[in-house]
């Protein structure tokens, strides 16, 4: 069954929405799943629809490459959300998000970010059960982004491309890929884009991302907040003189430019498309992927049997928890990890989780000024994340409370204020606030 093809698109954000209506020659958009609520449409997004414009999911939160199955509620959400937005399909991530639990005794852990997942045949064979879950559940096809990574796990048994292509053998499931994540992966771990390119199934791709990012003491960050730089650019080249995506999209998360350097990027991507000679069958067949909705192939048998993939799930909770906690507790690191990019990864979980609680709750860099960051920084390092971004805000300011700080009564007393107008409590007294602080001490060890 033949598909038309998605084309050159950009991610919608809130910050850039009247740029993203302006901008000429954009085909579709990409919405983070997780900020859109199907009965609240956003004004900007209802009317690219009415203009012709697909608009395509993007979730976050998922964590189908975790020890446990995917949630309920979550695949619900997403699928709301597929619907009211009348999306050709659903996009997430191999990656895992949260960690702990039952399967460890011990609390869950958000890593409030995506995290990667050991490419080992354990991994891999939770993975594909969790996307098979997903698949049923969804009412359109599913593709999965490859991530980018700080750090690499010790003991893998495949490459990039030997692990995408055999979850889609399993699987069935679509592939978007990120360029930019390729480049990053080749500077943090050494890995060759040409490699993984030739090595995936290249009709499996439904669209591919293009993202900036910067290179700090050897370590490239993929921050989505700088211009595309050329080395991405060559990735994009490398595929697309292997296959003729069916869309390529340019994602800006944060720092976001005049609406004349965002058309300049989507210029050059195009001008990568334009040159590409990829071989006809290779076009037609990633032609076909963008939404193609055949039965996916059966699993093999020993994981359509039910509790079968229950020794490689407690093993892969163990190891993921142990890593987690590392990054966001405190707690020992693995020895088998490279220390150095432990500890730049734990730094970059912290700096994330302080830019998200500014976005959704951006009342308190106002409030605190040049101070929040460090004050924030300083609480994250004690105290892991644990009921997602608003929770962490509101836990943010109790615990300046707690302590009494800010140290200017007028700041604590707006803070006071903030906190108050969101829980509806009083501001804790000192008995309360001994033992509030006594708790989380206890609970961050």
């Amino acid at each position: 069954m033949r598909h038309s093809t998605l084309g050159t698109g950009i991610g919608w954000r809130p910050e850039i929405a009247e740029a993203v209506e302006r901008l000429s020659g954009v085909d579709w958009v990409e919405v983070v799943a997780e900020n859109v609520c199907p009965g609240h449409v956003p004004a900007s997004l209802t009317r690219l629809r009415a203009r012709g414009t697909t608009v395509v999911p993007h979730g976050v939160s998922l964590g189908l490459g975790g020890a446990d199955r995917p949630s309920e509620q979550k695949l619900k959400d997403l699928a709301e959300r597929a619907v009211a937005l009348d999306a050709p399909l659903v996009t997430e991530h191999i990656a895992f998000v949260r960690a702990g639990g039952a399967r460890t005794a011990s609390p869950v852990l958000e890593a409030g970010h995506l995290l990667p997942v050991p490419r080992t045949r354990d991994a891999l064979a939770v993975l594909c059960e969790n996307v098979r879950i997903a698949q049923d559940q969804l009412p359109v096809p599913l593709a999965l982004e490859n991530i980018a990574a700080l750090i690499a796990w010790p003991g893998e048994e495949m490459s990039e491309g030997q692990f995408l292509a055999e979850l889609v053998e399993r699987t069935g499931v679509r592939l978007l890929i990120d360029v930019a994540n390729l480049h990053t992966n080749h500077v943090n771990r050494g890995e060759d884009p040409a490699k993984a390119l030739a090595e995936l199934p290249v009709e499996a791709i439904a669209y591919v991302h293009v993202a900036g990012g910067v290179e700090r003491d050897g370590v490239w960050h993929d921050t989505h907040a700088h211009p595309v730089s050329e080395p991405v650019l060559d990735v994009l080249r490398e595929l697309v003189s292997r296959v003729a995506p069916p869309g390529v999209l340019l994602e800006r998360d944060d720092n976001f430019p005049p609406q004349e350097e965002l058309a300049a990027e989507l210029t050059a991507i195009r001008t990568v498309l334009a040159s590409a000679r990829p071989h006809p069958d290779d076009a037609v067949a990633a032609d076909e992927s963008v939404a193609g909705s055949g039965p996916s192939p059966s699993p093999a048998p020993q994981e359509q049997a039910d509790g079968a993939t229950e020794p490689a799930r407690e093993r892969l909770a163990i190891s993921q928890a142990a890593l987690l906690s590392a990054l966001v507790a405190g707690t020992p690191a693995p020895e088998e990890f490279d220390q150095r990019r432990l500890r730049v990864q734990s730094r970059a979980l912290t700096v994330k989780r302080a830019q998200v609680v500014a976005k959704i709750a951006p009342e308190l860099p106002q409030i605190l000024g040049d101070g929040y960051r460090a004050a924030f920084l300083a609480y994250a390092g004690k105290r892991p994340m644990r009921a997602g971004y608003r929770r962490d805000a509101l836990d943010f300011v109790e615990q300046l409370l707690v302590a009494g700080r800010p140290e200017d009564e007028r700041t604590r007393r707006q803070l006071t204020r903030w906190w108050q107008e969101r829980t509806g409590e009083r501001r804790p007294r000192r008995a309360t606030r001994i033992v509030r602080a006594a708790r989380a001490a206890l609970v961050g060890r």
